[in-house]
């Protein structure tokens, strides 16, 4: 059983936080809850299995990921929704983003009122084409104002072991995005604040398919042009699509948009970035994902959804294009390389 909330003072603003609750015992939902307690917050984290919530609680280590990080005494775990979010002051996503809804609408009626409802999941919903606060809000209701996002160069690993690192915190309420952002800081975490929630999450999503990309360069051996290149050009697909869809341009050149991409490209701790090297040594999609321990890396669910998103918006992705193709219908890995090279020159 988790230790409950301290009585909250009944003076203090609608918007400081001073417990949460983190639903997804995950990498960066684990190394997020940390950060948290780190700050001095309260800290609830739902665990999907009983026993990785026992286990946190009675060895201060999530046995399934980041086991050899020691996880602080303002933690606490519960396999129990209802007991997460009790009291809550703000409420963190941490599943996946295609699990998402149907966990939300197990939840929903659990959500305390007025809270801040934050997503750390980077995707576009598969049928539907939404963002994740656009699936929080169509499930609770609960309206922009009140959802949150946060997005960037976020390594869980990194994080969990206290190395330096930035991240955005967006929300359209700024006072919202302010008093995430403090109940964050810690010396080794560092949140800015942004209203543009579109550009966050876009660039969240979109860095994940470029990831494959650049993974796939890799495993077929070639070199640092050719990974700078897809990165530069996996940059300004996610741009025009941001732009396209309302999003700031500026966004996508700072830590949630060029930095998000930059840290998922280049760190062989990315499960995008290794899942596409597996591909371009001519692995299959199953024989990448038993080598990347039976997980699937987030890209290969997105590069679906950010296509047809694109397609509705009349705008061109080619790399993006590329690896839903490499994914989902059969073109190799020499094939994506030589049709990109060979596109029709342009202005850039």
């Amino acid at each position: 059983m988790s230790r409950a909330f301290e009585e909250r003072p009944v003076n203090e603003p609608v918007h400081d936080i001073a417990r949460v609750a983190v639903l997804g015992a995950g990498s960066w939902g684990t190394a997020f809850a940390k950060v948290l307690a780190d700050a001095g917050r309260g800290v609830r984290l739902w665990a999907r299995r009983a026993e990785v919530a026992d286990a946190i609680n009675e060895t201060r280590h999530n046995p399934d990921y980041l086991s050899d990080v020691e996880l602080p005494a303002k933690l606490s775990a519960t396999h129990d929704p209802a007991e997460a979010l009790d009291g809550a002051d703000a409420v963190i996503f941490a599943v996946p983003s295609q699990s998402l809804r149907a966990n939300l609408e197990q939840w929903r009626d659990l959500i305390p009122d007025g809270v801040t409802l934050t997503s750390l999941a980077k995707g576009v919903e598969l049928g539907t084409l939404k963002r994740m606060t656009e699936v929080i809000d169509d499930v609770t209701g609960v309206g922009p104002d009140r959802l949150a996002v946060v997005s960037g160069p976020n390594l869980a690993a990194e994080i969990a072991h206290e190395e330096p690192t930035a991240t955005v915190i967006a929300c359209v309420d700024h006072e919202r995005a302010v008093a995430l952002q403090t109940a964050c800081a810690t010396g080794y975490f560092r949140s800015y604040t942004n209203t543009d929630v579109v550009g966050a999450e876009l660039g969240g999503a979109g860095k994940n398919v470029i990831a494959l990309a650049v993974g796939v360069a890799a495993g077929m051996g070639l070199g640092d042009n050719s990974r700078a290149s897809l990165i530069t050009r996996g940059l300004a697909e996610m741009s025009r699509l941001g732009v396209a869809l309302g999003a700031s341009p500026l966004t996508f050149a700072g830590l949630a948009g060029m930095g998000d991409l930059v840290a998922t490209c280049s760190s062989p701790l990315s499960r995008n970035r290794t899942f596409g090297e597996q591909l371009g040594r001519g692995a299959s999609l199953a024989e990448a994902e038993r080598a990347n321990h039976g997980q699937v890396a987030e890209g290969v669910k997105s590069c679906l959804s950010i296509c047809e998103l694109a397609d509705r918006h009349g705008v061109e992705l080619p790399i993006a294009d590329a690896v839903r193709r490499l994914c989902h219908e059969g073109m190799t890995a020499r094939q994506m390389a030589k049709e990109l090279i060979s596109r029709a020159p342009k202005p850039e």
